[in-house]
């Protein structure tokens, strides 16, 4: 640097609060004292991204003032490609190191296409907060005076190499840091703005495979030569080469290439290739694939060179060894919850069903959420939601254990709320520290029925047949694992009728939660959503699971969507069954509950209230004078008249007698008022107990009552 321009650094340092003036000079001393120097001004507010440049310094880059727009990307008509990264990499440095200035020389081509040298020198200023906001500085002719001095002129292109090379690998790096797949990691080295990084023309990559090497990216394609997509390692290509003997090769001329690769030279003569490095990928001593660099602008490589290229092969292959476990993961992670979830769902008379499920964008696409429907004996069928915690393979195990554990358990026809504290306990002996949330619900379709239990899941939605949709409460338990490590197996059954034509929603909170919101919005944006929905079923589906696919987040959703319907719906036979244990209202409640849906259902509702109140006598005599639970049931009998029974089981042997109460007694009406009741009642002694029973005649279905 000369003396005037020292003179001028200093006065950038003087100056470096001065206001910029509207057009032209940035700086008060520009103003005056450049242009005398045959320097031009500019001054660059990093906050607008907006270049001013005085007239001279539009005319040392051979532009008029109608040619700049004021932005730094206009002046690439000027500036090749090379020599832009080159200023880049020096004015990044100097703000992200702190310094106040930086000086740096760099090639324009002018109008008539010769280039010519210029010298910039910028100072940084900042605000009170040490932030930068504005770069002003010179722009001078520097062309005689690298023409004068030849060996500054080497020391300058040799500094910008080597800051070029450094650069090469630490973009690099930055670059592959966000590849998560194999093909992330060929499309960051096989686009355009990959090759200049690299300061290759051309880029070939293959993957070994078996003794073979398969080309999976070409830059740009026309440099693609035929017969090269699958080669074999003993072929005399230089890919093979760098294969067999786990070494890079560095071809420095283009009649070394000739010579060394005749097989291959004469498809890649007329690219104009001069030089080219071949590196082998390596990850834990194996090959995992070859990257070929080709240069039109230069021969040879130094030492210097030759090292920053092997640390940029290292860097490269540790990307691509992580995409590739990332990839094998994934897909034994897809397999293995392809096998895990039902294939088909079978078909159920008397109910339509959809179901959906949607992987997580992030993560490996993989968790442990499920589904299942199970047909069960009389009418009734189980639909399950459920999500095991975590997103990798052991989630995705685990639930393919419980799905199957649930629905062996409710085919042996054992109550929701049994079947759900049973899965608990087969989870917690597991070898596995994962919890899992589920929602089972048991849906009687000849009647509506539906018994619902929770553990810890979210509340299923319901829609109506007028669309409106609406959350349905359910009483729940711990989650599946949990309950049973903290001896807290006691479900809740929450029981709902589920009408023709109306629609239960079960799903799991990949489908209503998003980050940073409340799970409770979520859930009210999905009922808004299914209100406005489509009938249609599996339309319903697809337009629910739309919200996942629009966000993409990094969690899993399944959804399953049961409707009833009534044209072939389960008639004859209907059954119902309910456990209630002694010393829980709940159990009692849901039981009358269950017992006035059936008896609607059925086609008795003239009857009704007489056969709820004589159940219900008959279960609290149970209750009362007993140890254990009762079991109630209600079964349509088909005879000479169609009858509807309830029974009442108990442990106890001792028979029950009919008495009259006194006007003061508080017991002895149970009896007689079923005895009023009923068309006929009696009693049957089983082996460990007996069963209260009563039954009464009830009208055919399609009569007076609309049953």
């Amino acid at each position: 640097m000369d003396a005037g321009t020292g003179g001028v650094e200093a006065a950038l340092r003087r100056c470096g609060g001065c206001a910029s003036a509207p057009s032209g000079p940035t700086c008060c001393f520009l103003a005056s004292y450049g242009p005398g120097l045959g320097m031009g001004g500019f001054e660059w507010d990093l906050r607008t991204n907006v270049l001013l440049l005085d007239e001279t310094g539009l005319t040392l880059f051979d532009l008029r003032r109608d040619e700049f727009d004021n932005r730094p990307q206009s002046l690439a008509v000027r500036v090749p490609p090379g020599e832009a990264h080159r200023l880049d990499v020096q004015v990044s440095q100097a703000i992200k190191s702190g310094d106040v200035g930086y000086g740096a020389y760099f090639r324009v081509r002018l109008r008539d296409g010769s280039m010519h040298w210029r010298h910039t020198q910028g100072h940084v200023l900042h605000d009170g907060s040490e932030r930068p906001q504005r770069i002003v500085g010179i722009i001078r002719d520097a062309t005689r005076e690298l023409s004068d001095s030849t060996a500054h002129r080497e020391r300058v292109e040799e500094e910008a190499d080597r800051r070029r090379r450094t650069s090469v690998v630490q973009g690099t790096t930055a670059a592959l840091a966000h590849a998560r797949t194999v093909a992330d990691v060929i499309d960051v080295l096989s686009d355009a703005r990959g090759l200049a990084h690299l300061g290759a023309s051309h880029l070939v990559m293959g993957l070994v495979e078996a003794g073979r090497i398969r080309l999976v990216a070409e830059g740009p394609p026309e440099g693609y030569v035929p017969g090269t997509r699958l080669t074999r390692v003993d072929e005399h290509y230089p890919m093979s080469e760098v294969v067999r003997t786990l070494a890079p090769r560095y071809i420095e001329t283009p009649e070394e290439f000739a010579s060394s690769y005749p097989k291959l030279w004469p498809h890649i003569e007329h690219l104009g290739i001069t030089s080219a490095a071949y590196l082998p990928l390596i990850a834990q001593a194996k090959p995992l694939a070859v990257l070929g660099l080709l240069y039109q602008d230069r021969t040879g490589f130094t030492q210097e060179e030759r090292t920053v290229l092997v640390a940029l092969g290292s860097s490269i292959a540790q990307s691509l060894q992580r995409a590739m476990l990332y990839e094998q993961e994934k897909d034994l992670a897809q397999g293995l919850q392809q096998a895990m979830l039902p294939r088909t769902i079978p078909g159920v008379p008397g109910a339509d069903i959809a179901v959906r499920y949607r992987s997580a964008a992030l993560g490996r696409d993989i968790g442990g959420d499920w589904y299942d429907v199970i047909p069960l004996p009389g009418g009734r069928v189980g639909a399950v939601i459920g999500d095991v915690q975590g997103h990798d393979t052991h989630a995705a195990a685990v639930m393919g254990q419980l799905r199957i554990v649930l629905r062996a358990y409710a085919a042996e026809g054992h109550t929701p709320a049994t079947v759900m504290a049973r899965a608990s306990g087969f989870l917690h002996e597991l070898d596995t520290d994962r919890f899992a949330t589920c929602l089972y619900a048991e849906t009687d379709l000849s009647t509506g029925v539906v018994q619902l239990v929770r553990a810890g899941h979210i509340d299923p939605l319901l829609r109506l047949t007028d669309g409106t949709c609406r959350r349905v409460p359910v009483e729940g338990g711990l989650p599946l694992g949990l309950s049973a490590e903290f001896g807290r197996l006691d479900y809740p059954a929450t029981t709902v009728e589920l009408d023709p034509g109306q629609t239960l929603l079960l799903y799991t909170d990949g489908l209503v939660e998003e980050p940073g919101e409340d799970l409770d919005d979520g859930t009210q944006a999905l009922a808004e959503l299914v209100s406005v929905g489509p009938h249609d079923l599996q339309e319903l589906a697809d337009l629910l699971c739309g919200r996942v696919d629009d966000r993409r987040g990094d969690d899993d959703a399944a959804l399953l969507l049961l409707r009833r319907r009534t044209a072939d719906a389960p008639r004859s036979g209907g059954r119902l069954q309910q456990h209630v244990a002694p010393n829980d209202p709940e159990a009692l409640a849901e039981a009358r509950h269950m017992i006035r849906a059936a008896v609607r259902a059925w086609g008795a509702r003239n009857r009704a209230d007489e056969i709820e109140l004589a159940a219900d006598e008959l279960i609290t005599n149970a209750l009362m004078h007993t140890d254990g639970p009762a079991i109630v049931t209600l079964r349509v009998v088909s005879a000479a008249d169609r009858r509807l029974r309830v029974d009442v089981d108990d442990s106890s042997s001792a028979l029950p007698r009919l008495r009259e109460a006194s006007d003061d007694g508080v017991s002895g009406r149970g009896l007689l008022l079923v005895d009023r009741l009923a068309d006929v009642w009696g009693v049957d002694s089983r082996g460990g107990g007996k069963c209260v029973w009563c039954e009464f005649v009830v009208p055919a279905r399609g009569a007076a009552d609309g049953g």
